[in-house]
């Protein structure tokens, strides 16, 4: 391969992941609104009635959650490509960090098409409904322990490679310390209603930013290739 092609080739997988990864913020957005729109907490009633008239909506923001995983792996192999000549083994413990998150959050999807069975059994049973709410609630908390543990082995990366900007990789590191701070609290503080994370995100959308616009110093990136191949 000449020179020029592996720079297009580099660059634009780094443009590719950036890209997915961007597409990744009005998914979430989606689902979180959906569902602060709906779910009015410790009103059962007005919730169900809010989900039946805009079931469609619902079962949308349920697909929308199963996307994002999908793009989340195909997102995490981009960045190996990228980040694994700053460190194969951070590189790998990236990857399944995300990679175990991923089913956690896919099966926990589980709990919203349980809400909606319940509403068309046409049982007693719909007091059940605000119990699978909350249990899609606490599988987000659990699958949010690993997207925030990826985000650390890929900050240190980033900061290490010497082909991105380091405050990309602090940025990203404090993004995962707001995804674990969050977690956790949710499960030792029961009433915890803060969200650290939604301060300590940004580092999420500059750095695919910075991908999709710039891309990677590419002589860096090759320099760095060849000393650990």
């Amino acid at each position: 391969m000449t020179n020029h092609t592996i720079n297009a080739s580099i660059n634009r997988t780094a443009r590719i992941a950036g890209f997915m990864y961007l597409m990744l913020l009005p998914l979430g957005i989606f689902g979180m609104a959906v569902s602060s729109s709906l779910v009015v907490p410790g009103d059962a009633a007005t919730t169900t009635q809010n989900i039946l008239t805009s079931e469609s909506l619902f079962r949308l923001s349920s697909v929308s959650a199963l996307l994002v995983q999908i793009i989340n792996v195909f997102v995490v192999l981009a960045l190996y490509q990228l980040l694994k000549p700053a460190g194969k083994m951070m590189a790998r413990s990236m990857v399944l960090f995300l990679l175990l998150g991923v089913p956690i959050a896919m099966l926990n999807e589980l709990n919203q098409f349980a809400v909606l069975l319940v509403l068309h059994s046409g049982s007693q049973s719909q007091v059940l409904i605000p119990l699978f709410l909350d249990l899609h609630q606490l599988g987000i908390s659990i699958a949010s322990i690993f997207w925030g543990l990826w985000l650390f082995p890929m900050g240190y990366l980033v900061y290490k490679s010497g082909y991105l900007p380091r405050i990309l990789g602090i940025l990203l590191i404090v993004g995962c310390l707001g995804y674990l701070i969050d977690s956790f609290a949710v499960f030792l503080l029961p009433n915890y209603k803060a969200s650290v994370a939604l301060f300590t995100f940004w580092g999420e959308v500059l750095f695919p930013l910075w991908l999709l616009i710039k891309g990677v110093n590419v002589e860096q990136w090759k320099k760095r290739a060849l000393a650990s191949a």
